[in-house]
C-alpha cells in the first residue's frame, strides 16, 4: 500500500505567538497529513485525516491544548496541535467556548472533528492525565505517551484509562504513542486503550502498552457489542495481565504485533467478536488466544504466528483457549491492503519502530525500518514512490449468481425491507428479520446445485451478523455454520430452496444480498 509521505514539521514556522500564563500557542502554517498516513480501518469510513488541511499550533500545557480547540472557528475546523513538554493535572484547566466541551481533570476531545495531537521536539508526556474521546470524528493522536493514568486514589482521570473512546467516535489513528500504567486495579489504574458504545473504524500501530493489568477493550459489557472495525499492528504488549485487547462483538485485524510477559490472557475474542490474527509474535506468556472469563464464545482466523514459550491452561467451564494448537474457526474478510511482515522478524522490527520517539518509523513489510520522507517542494517533486505489494484479501465468488432472477422467502421481515432485496443485485435495499435472528432464503422452481453463498451486508451494518447456519431446506440438513457475514463454502448440493438462519447478532442485521454459485 503506497504510504503518504510525511509531514514536514518545522518547515516554515510563522512566528506570531500568543503568551499565555498556563502555556503558549504558536500560530503555524497549515500542515498537511500525519507522516506516514493512516492504515488498517482507520482507512475506511471515508478515512481519518486529523487536522490536515487547518491551522497548526504548539502547546506547552493541557489548557493551551484545550485554548487551542476552543479558539477553532467552529468544532469541526481542522486543527493539528503540536505538543511538547509534560501535560499534568497543574496545567490543565477547562475553556470554555463554542467550538469545544472540555475538562478540566483530562485532555477532553469531546463532540469535535478534524483534530491531530502530536508530540514534537523534545517529547510530549500526558501524566497521570488521560485524552479522552467522546462523541468525535476523524481524530489522529501520535508520538505522545500517556502513563500513570488513576481510576482510583489520587489524582483521578478519564476513568483511569490512558486512552478511552466511547459514545459514536468514528475514525481515529493512534499511532506511535507509548501507553503505559505501574500496576493493575487493586493500584488505582484501569484500561490502557479503551472502545465502548458504538466506536467504529480505529487503528492503534506503531505503539507501547506496557505494566497494566489491562491493556484494553472493545466493548464495555456482553451486551455493548456496536463496536468494532479496529486494527492492531506493530504493537508492543510487554508485562500486562489481560485484554489484549478484549473483544465483545465486532470484528478486529490483529497482526505483526510482539507479546511478551502476557500473565492471565491475551486476544480475548468473546460474545460473536471475530479476530482475524496474523504473524505476531508471542513470547514467554499464558494462554494468548481463546475466549476467556464467559459462555459467549468469540471466533478467530490465525495464520503464520509464532508462539514462543507460551502455556496454555485447560479447557473448561468459560476458560477457553485456542491453543496448544490454534485453529482458524471462523473467516475474516479485511477490506484494505496491508505490509505483512514474517513473524520472525516482528521482535525486531517492532522494537525498532514502536512507541513514541522512534522518529515515526515505520515497516513496509520488508522486516526493515523505514523513515518517511518529508513532502517535497512543489519545485522539487521528488520521485514517486512505488507500490509495494499488498496482502491478498479473499476475493468476491465468480461465475454466475444464481439468486438473480430466483425467489425468495423468509421467517418475517422488519418494516420497509422485502425479501426480494436480497436477490436484486441492489446494495442500497436490503432484509431484516423482525427481531435480532431469522432467516432468509432463495429458491427455485426447479433443483438448482449450489457450492457457494455470499452474504453480503447493508453499509453502516457490516459485522452485525453473528452466528448463523445454512440450512438445505429440502431436507432440513445443515450445510455450514460459523459466525460473520461473507463467503461461506460448503460441498456441491442440489436443492431446490437454501436457507441462511442468523442464530445471533449484535442488532438487528441487514442482508443487502444473498448471493448463490454454483462452484
Amino acid at each position: 500500500m503506497r504510504r503518504a509521505v510525511a509531514l514536514r514539521l518545522y518547515a516554515g514556522l510563522a512566528t506570531m505567538a500568543l503568551a499565555t500564563a498556563t502555556g503558549v500557542v504558536l500560530t503555524m502554517p497549515a500542515a498537511s497529513a500525519a507522516p506516514g498516513g493512516p492504515t488498517g480501518y482507520a482507512t475506511q469510513n471515508g478515512g481519518t485525516t486529523g487536522g490536515a488541511g487547518g491551522q497548526t499550533v504548539r502547546a506547552t500545557t493541557g489548557t493551551a491544548i484545550h485554548q487551542a480547540l476552543c479558539s477553532r472557528a467552529s468544532s469541526s475546523t481542522p486543527i493539528t496541535i503540536q505538543v511538547e513538554g509534560t501535560i499534568n493535572h497543574g496545567n490543565t484547566s477547562k475553556v470554555s467556548g463554542d467550538s469545544c466541551n472540555t475538562a478540566a481533570d483530562k485532555i477532553e476531545l469531546k463532540q469535535i472533528s478534524n483534530v491531530t495531537i502530536v508530540g514534537v521536539g523534545s517529547g510530549a508526556v500526558f501524566d497521570q492525565l488521560g485524552i479522552h474521546i467522546r462523541e468525535a470524528s476523524n481524530i489522529i493522536i501520535q508520538n505522545v505517551t500517556v502513563k500513570n493514568v488513576k481510576k482510583s486514589g489520587s489524582p483521578t482521570s478519564n476513568g483511569g484509562d490512558a486512552i478511552g473512546m466511547e459514545s459514536g467516535v468514528r475514525n481515529v489513528w493512534v499511532d506511535h504513542v507509548t501507553l503505559e500504567a505501574s500496576g493493575g486495579e487493586s493500584a488505582g489504574f484501569d484500561g490502557l486503550f479503551d472502545m465502548k458504545d458504538d466506536t467504529k473504524y480505529v487503528t492503534l500501530s506503531y505503539s507501547i502498552l506496557r505494566n497494566s493489568g489491562r491493556g484494553g477493550l472493545v466493548g464495555s459489557s456482553e451486551s455493548d457489542r456496536s463496536n468494532g472495525f479496529v486494527t492492531y499492528h506493530h504493537n508492543l504488549y510487554e508485562n500486562i495481565d489481560s485484554r489484549l485487547p478484549l473483544l465483545r462483538g465486532g470484528i478486529a485485524h490483529i497482526y505483526n504485533n510482539h507479546y511478551v510477559d502476557i500473565h492471565e490472557s491475551g486476544i480475548n475474542s468473546r460474545a460473536g467478536a471475530r479476530a482475524k490474527v496474523d504473524n505476531n509474535y508471542f513470547e514467554d506468556s499464558k494462554d494468548v488466544l481463546g475466549t476467556f472469563y464467559t459462555d459467549e464464545a468469540g471466533y478467530w482466523q490465525v495464520g503464520g504466528n509464532i508462539f514462543d514459550n507460551v502455556t496454555w491452561s485447560s479447557r473448561s467451564g468459560d476458560n477457553n483457549p485456542a491453543g496448544p494448537n490454534p485453529q482458524s474457526n471462523t473467516t475474516v474478510s479485511i477490506p484494505y491492503s496491508y505490509d505483512l511482515d514474517g513473524a520472525d522478524c516482528v521482535p525486531g522490527i517492532v522494537s525498532q519502530t514502536a512507541g513514541a520517539g522512534k522518529g515515526l518509523k515505520v515497516s513496509d513489510g520488508s522486516c526493515s525500518p523505514q523513515t518517511p520522507d518529508p513532502t517535497p517542494t512543489p519545485t522539487d517533486p521528488g520521485p514517486t514512490p512505488t507500490d509495494p505489494t499488498p496482502t491478498p484479501t479473499p476475493s468476491q465468488p465468480g461465475g454466475t449468481n444464481l439468486s438473480i432472477g430466483a425467489g425468495s422467502d423468509g421467517s418475517g421481515k422488519a418494516s420497509g425491507t422485502s425479501y426480494g432485496n436480497v436477490r436484486d443485485g441492489d446494495m442500497s435495499t436490503y432484509w431484516s428479520p423482525t427481531g435480532s435472528t431469522g432467516s432468509i432464503s432463495i429458491k427455485w422452481g426447479s433443483a438448482t446445485t449450489v457450492s457457494k453463498i455470499n452474504i453480503r451486508e447493508a453499509a453502516g451494518s457490516e459485522g452485525d451478523i453473528g452466528s448463523w447456519r445454512v440450512v438445505n431446506h429440502d431436507t432440513g440438513a445443515v450445510l455450514a455454520s460459523g459466525s460473520g457475514a461473507g463467503v461461506i463454502t460448503f460441498p456441491q448440493t442440489s436443492l431446490r430452496k437454501i436457507t441462511f438462519e442468523i442464530t445471533g447478532s449484535s442488532g438487528t442485521p441487514k442482508v443487502a444480498e444473498f448471493e448463490t454459485y454454483a462452484g
